[in-house]
């Protein structure tokens, strides 16, 4: 995989990176989305955490600024410091690697307290999160963002100029719909699409494990073909993986849930799609 150099990203504070991704839900994950509650955050946080086991060193940089989840998803509290670089993003090792994380979560006195900013306010700090952050060496730094294609997703596209997309759907016609409008959003900005990934794929049911089809099934695989983009996989609604989530106890354990396996099939075509990229 190639590296991208630190001049590529102007006043980023990252030495080297090999790949930012933008998830982009269905609407959500640009987690771009039109739509929102298909499984952005959790698409984040999973991935993040298996390519951290896998030894890499992975950024979270969470943008849904009024609903920002992922610091308890990921099971990251503390607060934010700074030094004389910038900010610094609090940092835990995962298996042989690590993750860091930058939210608003970690800057607000109350993390229950609404946010009520307007266009201008939003795209500030999402330029301080990216050109103000000393996040080190990261090998992936994976972007969090809310639904829809506005204020956040521009300030992301003008500070990182090739940032590269995940499309996450749920099978359902409206979603993916709202999805094919992401697809046209990232062609228009130029970001390359890595893939797409159908949520809710089913329903784990917790005590036998077998699959049952309460939402459909295939919308995700056969927009992507529609698209010409990367089919990467899809992963059911999973009981113990949301209950993992909610308490931030992602960990070995998740990792016998057959949720958590299809994400690592996911993750192992994710870094197959991005080994002949480079980025800028």
């Amino acid at each position: 995989m190639r590296v991208s150099k630190w001049d590529t990203f102007h006043h980023i504070k990252v030495k080297q990176v090999h790949m930012y991704i933008v998830l982009i839900l269905s609407m959500s994950v640009f987690c771009v989305p039109g739509k929102g509650g298909v499984g952005k955050s959790t698409t984040v946080t999973v991935l993040a955490n298996i390519l951290a086991c896998q030894g890499f060193s992975v950024g979270v940089l969470d943008t849904d600024l009024c609903g920002p989840s992922l610091a308890r998803m990921c099971g990251i509290k503390g607060n934010i410091h700074s030094n004389e670089q910038g900010w610094v993003p609090i940092r835990r090792t995962i298996g042989k690697g690590s993750l860091s994380m930058i939210s608003l979560s970690h800057l607000v006195d109350n993390p229950d307290q609404a946010v009520i900013w307007r266009g201008p306010k939003k795209t500030s700090i999402i330029k301080q999160f990216l050109q103000d952050v000393c996040w080190g060496k990261l090998d992936y730094l994976f972007i969090d963002t809310p639904p829809g294609t506005s204020d956040e997703h521009m300030a992301i596209m003008e500070c990182i100029p090739g940032v590269a997309a995940i499309l996450v759907t749920s099978p359902q016609g409206v979603a993916v719909a709202d999805v094919l409008r992401q697809v046209t959003f990232c062609r228009k900005t130029s970001a390359a699409i890595l893939g797409i990934i159908e949520t809710m794929s089913g329903f784990v049911c917790p005590n036998c494990s077998d699959c049952s089809l309460i939402f459909s099934k295939g919308g995700g695989e056969k927009l992507a073909d529609h698209c010409k983009v990367p089919f990467l996989g899809s992963v059911p609604i999973d009981p113990k993986l949301c209950e993992d989530l909610d308490r931030g106890t992602l960990g070995e354990g998740s990792q016998e849930y057959s949720s958590y396996k299809e994400y690592c099939a996911i993750a192992k075509s994710l870094l197959h799609n991005t080994a002949d990229i480079e980025m800028g």
